[in-house]
């Protein structure tokens, strides 16, 4: 006579029903986590690129507050001050340079590239040394009303304002004031803006 099947219990029944359940439960739970995610980087992305755009640093014109290979953020507001350091479009680049003189300034800068606004010698704490640099704009000059005259921190290296090749800088053109370096990271910290700025590091 042959053994009777043996068949689960109800208890095993409703404890194989609930493994399963819970199985069903974690897929759903790891399928709303991993798309959560995935919209919440996707928005992270879209603030940085739209709001805060990173830009990398390539070139020598503005060593040696920024160099090759330095990774910074910028903010794009409405107006720009002297000595804050801006990302602009120049021929399908994007460049950075540090405002010197806005709109219906007169700038001048000597032989020796000493740079003077509205006849007033700049000081430029920013600068290691002092270049005339690669210049074709008769000087004195007045800044076109509603732009920029920049120059770049490296005066001798720098290809800027002072030649008509780049010119002043529209506000149409500007990406936005670089604000921050993220990287490296031994190198990391804001990057100091408007005279006002460099004056209160100076009295601190």
């Amino acid at each position: 006579m042959e053994a009777s099947e043996k068949r689960p219990t109800v208890e095993q029944l409703e404890r194989e029903l609930k493994i399963e359940q819970d199985k069903h439960n974690r897929r759903i739970i790891l399928r709303n986590t991993v798309f959560f995610l995935s919209v919440v980087a996707a928005a992270v992305v879209l603030i940085v690129v739209f709001l805060f755009p990173v830009v990398q640093i390539d070139g020598t014109s503005m060593t040696p507050n920024l160099q090759t290979g330095d990774v910074t953020i910028t903010v794009s507001r409405g107006e720009y001050m002297p000595g804050d350091v801006i990302a602009f479009y120049h021929n399908n680049s994007v460049v950075i340079k540090r405002v010197v003189a806005i709109g219906g300034d007169q700038i001048n800068i000597d032989e020796d590239g000493a740079v003077y606004r509205n006849g007033q010698l700049l000081e430029e704490p920013y600068l290691e040394e002092k270049a005339r640099g690669s210049c074709d704009v008769k000087f004195p000059y007045e800044v076109p009303a509603g732009q920029y005259f920049v120059l770049g921190d490296h005066r001798s290296a720098s290809i800027d304002s002072r030649h008509a090749a780049v010119g002043c800088v529209s506000n149409e053109m500007i990406l936005g004031r670089v604000v921050l370096r993220i990287w490296p990271l031994n190198r990391l910290g804001r990057i100091l803006g408007s005279e006002q700025e460099f004056s209160k590091m100076g009295t601190a």
